[in-house]
């Protein structure tokens, strides 16, 4: 009789489903044909093959994160694999490295949670160790914990970097603003004038000045049609282009890159770009932004028609004029009206010769002097200069604009001539970005040859402005105070009071004064 054997049957191993999560900080190289996502897949499919022997098989499903940073879990493929993890559909995730799955330690535990909780493992395919022993999950948190500290150096010594190249005026990166592009010819990047911006930017801060306010700036730039910044991406997608609003329009008026700085935190330098607007615009804007700040606009403060708000300086103390009332404002109490200097309010009357002055009388003075323009010749030739000085910055305006639209055009041709051995796509593209601003360029030149030519010809006379008077002592007695409010801010930029000699001396706009030698001064209010 023979003795059985005892034949043991081969275990038949239970499938694990593994996920392969790919990560890379950058976009660069994301394009290639074989990039580093790609290689850190192949490293997991190896790892995974190894172990089919223990029924590891390799999801179908990619989990990539291509240009996202992992100190937080803000990612889509990221996203992806915890929904599926919850959802039961993996076993084991497989990563090339731990800190492609995270640089935070607060976030990997989170994750870990998941993961046991889901009965899920854990497997780094370039450092060794199993997450179902304690000794494992000791050295991933080790190494996680040399993760993050990674992740924070790196992270200081870019903001160092930063720092110091703001410090010396340097372009840090970052996206640039409207008047601005970015010339990478070199090896370290700059900001260059983008001309047919630039001269944009140079019209806005004026238009404010104009308006006096943000809100009718808005509206006339969306009248005009005129956007943000518009800029196209490596990928050659197009994004900005959105509207003006306040915020927006606010953040721009107060950036000190347009008159050449860096701004590094709180602190200002002396950067290496070519500054768009002049210091002195740039302050005439930030006093307005902070006067309307405090006072609500200039709607609000001209809320009884007071002719002279805004326009009216003590000459003594160079500080403005504000308008204020004595007795009680109502309808049946009785009111007086003053223009009282802000130094004699700050600092007490006896610190300021003008103390306070009549509205009705001073603002019956001005426009007087308006209306006697072309009767007094003195006063008729100090006008004209203004006009013909206004008119000489507007050729100087557009010269600068032609400057700079040479300039730009200097850098295009060079970078066409280094492109054009290229024949990826996005070398065909640029080039073809390239030749179209060229002849955006070539056509504004010419029309500004043109604009010159025409303001060197065009001279406003005494006849005219004259003449335009008689039609503005007309319509004056039919307007609104309101209105008379809004003629004068039209035509005057200042008037100054001179307590001294008793004087008061009235500057006017060039805008302003071709308003009225071209008679409709009436439409302007």
């Amino acid at each position: 009789m023979s003795r059985g054997r005892n034949e043991t049957k081969p275990v038949v191993p239970s499938t694990v489903r593994c996920a392969i999560y790919t990560r890379k900080s950058t976009e660069d190289g994301l394009k290639q044909e074989f990039n580093s996502l790609d290689a850190q897949r192949e490293s997991a499919e190896a790892y995974i093959t190894s172990q089919k022997a223990d029924g590891w098989i390799a999801l179908p499903d990619r989990y990539d994160d291509g240009g996202f940073s992992g100190g937080n879990m803000a990612r889509p493929a990221m996203d992806k694999l915890m929904a599926d993890i919850e959802a039961g559909k993996v076993d084991c995730v497989v990563v090339y490295k731990v800190d492609r799955l995270s640089r935070s330690l607060i976030d990997f535990a989170r994750m870990m949670e998941v993961f046991e909780r889901r009965h899920v493992s854990f497997v780094s395919v370039t450092q060794h160790f199993n997450t179902t022993h304690s000794m494992g999950r000791l050295t991933l948190n080790i190494l996680l914990s040399f993760a993050q500290f990674e992740r924070e150096i790196i992270g200081e010594r870019i903001r160092d970097k930063i720092a110091a190249q703001r410090r010396k005026g340097k372009w840090a990166g970052g996206v640039p603003v409207l008047g601005y592009d970015i010339d990478r010819s070199n090896p370290s990047p700059r900001l260059v004038v983008n001309a047919e911006e630039a001269a944009r930017v140079r019209r806005i801060f004026d238009l404010y000045l104009e308006h006096g306010a943000l809100l009718p700036t808005v509206q006339e730039l969306s009248r005009r049609g005129w956007v943000n910044k518009q800029r196209r991406t490596v990928r050659g997608d197009v994004v900005g282009g959105r509207s003006f609003d306040k915020p927006s329009l606010y953040t721009m008026l107060v950036n000190p890159i347009y008159i050449g700085k860096i701004v590094h935190k709180k602190d200002v330098y002396h950067g290496e770009h070519q500054a768009i607007i002049t210091p002195e615009v740039f302050k005439k804007v930030g006093d307005l932004l902070r006067q309307n700040r405090n006072s609500g606009g200039p709607m609000v403060r001209n809320k009884y028609g007071a002719l002279l708000r805004g326009l009216l300086y003590c000459k003594c103390c160079g500080r403005a004029m504000v308008h204020t009332f004595a007795g009680k404002v109502g309808k049946k109490g009785q009111h007086y009206r003053y223009y009282t200097c802000t130094n004699a309010i700050k600092r007490g009357h006896d610190e300021c010769l003008s103390g306070s002055l009549p509205a009705a009388e001073i603002e019956r003075v001005v426009v007087d002097q308006v209306k006697c323009i072309g009767g007094d010749p003195a006063l008729l030739n100090d006008v004209l200069r203004q006009a013909r000085a206004a008119l000489e910055d507007e050729i100087a305006a557009l010269n600068d604009e032609r400057d700079d639209l040479t300039q730009e055009a200097t850098r295009q041709h060079a970078e066409v001539r280094r492109l054009a051995l290229g024949t990826t796509s996005s070398t065909v593209a640029r080039l073809g970005e390239l030749h179209e601003r060229l002849q955006r360029g070539e056509h504004r030149l010419k029309e500004i040859d043109v604009k010159i030519e025409a303001l060197r010809t065009e001279q406003i006379d005494a006849i005219d402005v004259t003449a335009a008077l008689i039609e503005f002592d007309g319509v004056w007695g039919c307007l609104s105070p309101r209105k008379q409010a809004r003629l004068l801010a039209l035509l005057i930029s200042k008037v100054d009071y001179d307590a001294h000699e008793s004087t008061v001396t009235v500057s006017f706009h060039a805008a302003g004064i071709k308003t009225l030698a071209s008679g409709h001064c009436g439409e302007a209010a």
